[in-house]
């Protein structure tokens, strides 16, 4: 039983950390909106009633208008011109490799790494860093799947570097 005491509050104190980080939003309040129609027939049936950064929203439709049928090899350069055009980020960001996404995103442009791997889990408009030889690979979470140079309705089959939202 003595044993058993570390371990509760442990516990305890895990989850009630996880609930603190919840209630912390990234969310700009002042830029949240509720999708119009449109933007949820993008966004997929579960986007209506909640509320998302506008630029984020910008960014997802300008990348799944771009996105091409099939993989271009070019997956950076999309969600890089995506986060521009949606003013997301200030200057267009300059890593080559996919694989460095993340941090030039974190360190330049006000992004914050998740606790998470799951790419899955991922919030609606956040950048999924995957690790790789040959430069890695990046997406953006839609509703119904993943979006760079081509949709998907699965996540890339590699392992995740990080997933990146924007802070307020």
């Amino acid at each position: 039983m003595k044993n058993c005491l570390p371990i509760f509050l442990t516990t305890i104190l895990i989850s009630a950390t996880i609930a603190a980080a919840a209630e912390e939003s990234l969310l700009q309040k002042d830029k949240a909106l509720v999708p119009t129609p449109e933007q949820a027939a993008l966004l997929g049936p579960k986007s209506s009633g909640r509320r998302y950064d506008s630029r984020m929203l910008r960014a997802l439709e300008i990348a799944k208008r771009r996105a091409k049928p099939k993989m271009t090899w070019h997956c950076w350069g999309y969600v890089k011109d995506a986060l521009l055009a949606a003013d997301v980020v200030p200057t267009r960001p300059t890593t080559i490799w996919a694989n460095q996404a993340g941090t030039e995103l974190s360190r330049d442009y006000g992004f914050k790494k998740l606790w998470t791997h799951d790419p899955y889990a991922a919030p609606l408009g956040s950048v999924i860093v995957y690790a790789g030889r040959d430069g890695g690979h990046v997406e953006m979470r839609t509703e119904s799947g993943f979006v760079s140079d081509f949709v998907s309705r699965t996540a890339y089959p590699r392992p995740v570097v990080g997933i990146y939202v924007k802070r307020g």
